[in-house]
């Protein structure tokens, strides 16, 4: 079975994994093998379920009709096996929109537990991080709108959480941050980023004004999209700096309150119009930074706004949430 959803306007194919042995693409039985076996796969899984149908591609669309493949589940009861696969081919570590679509299609199957969590573990073949990584998600409802908590664990920050090299130092707000160089090549006010791990690695560029903000529309433009590819996306694609495994790049800035108005582009994607785990490492970075405190924060992304809980223990943050909903399309 395929089926595509929407989360937040970040759409994702779920295919199982027979559905795909069926279409003659050899996805091996065992997730953790699978994700190893990749590169003899994955591309033809994307080709064969994200591809627009001949003539069916909107002008100034992406080249792909989906963010991406989720392949799975692999068991017929929890824990559930997946793979989170990329447009490019590549394995994500986690995905919170990803994770929400999987959870809902779980649901619609009749797999997911009502009212007790779930565990959802996503295999990739990344070097600097275990595999598989390991999400608890819960049914709940959020402001009368039914839906998934995530629970993405405790965030690191830093460079050496993402494995960035060759990066400078830079003090904002009393916190040290992070200088990266490319990015404040492409523009002058991308001078001050975070980098945040939460299952997956990101870099948040804080800016003072919402117009620094890149839209969607200019990050397809080459001018801009071939330079942020070369940060975001690893070898051969890009260039793997400063993150040889790439990195998730977010820009933010604080609009109210416990409210932040973030734009996102994503590593073997490019730029998309929402991603939960980009809206928590945004809510993380601008909790570093003071510009919200721990509590309920809510991320705005050109595609809705995710709530994050933080959740913070002797001036720490010990654990971030996403809670995400997500539609069938087709």
């Amino acid at each position: 079975m395929t089926r595509l959803y929407d989360a937040r306007g970040n759409i994702y194919m779920v295919a199982a994994p027979e559905a795909l042995r069926q279409q003659g693409i050899a996805v091996p039985d065992e997730a953790g093998h699978a994700a190893q076996a990749r590169e003899s796969w994955a591309l033809a899984a994307v080709e064969a379920c994200c591809s627009w149908a001949p003539g069916e591609q909107p002008a100034g669309s992406k080249s792909h009709c989906s963010d991406g493949l989720l392949v799975g589940p692999f068991q017929s009861s929890p824990p559930f096996d997946l793979l989170i696969v990329n447009t490019d081919g590549t394995l994500a570590e986690r995905s919170g929109n990803g994770l929400t679509i999987f959870s809902q299609a779980l649901s619609d199957q009749g797999l997911l537990p009502r009212d007790e969590a779930c565990v959802l573990k996503v295999h990739h073949d990344k070097a600097d991080v275990i595999s598989p990584g390991e999400t608890s998600v819960k049914a709940a409802q959020v402001e009368g709108v039914q839906g998934f908590w995530l629970d993405l664990g405790q965030p690191t920050f830093g460079p050496q959480a993402v494995s960035a090299q060759g990066v400078e130092s830079v003090t904002f707000n009393g916190r040290e941050l992070s200088h990266v160089q490319p990015l404040a090549a492409l523009n002058g006010a991308w001078a001050r980023s975070q980098f945040v791990r939460v299952g997956n690695p990101h870099c948040v560029t804080l800016v003072d004004q919402v117009d620094a903000l890149p839209s969607n529309e200019q990050m397809r433009e080459p001018a801009l999209g071939e330079g942020l590819t070369r940060i975001a996306f690893a070898m051969p694609t890009g260039a793997g700096q400063p993150c040889p495994a790439g990195i998730n790049l977010q820009w933010a800035a604080h609009d109210a309150a416990q409210r932040v108005i973030a734009r996102v582009f994503e590593r073997g994607e490019g730029p998309t119009a929402s991603s939960g785990t980009s809206a928590t490492a945004v809510a993380c970075a601008a909790w570093r930074v003071g510009w919200v405190s721990a509590g309920e924060v809510k991320v705005t992304m050109p595609g809705g706004t995710a709530p994050i809980l933080l959740e913070e223990e002797r001036g720490k943050l010990s654990r971030v949430s996403l809670f995400g909903t997500a539609r069938l399309v087709s």
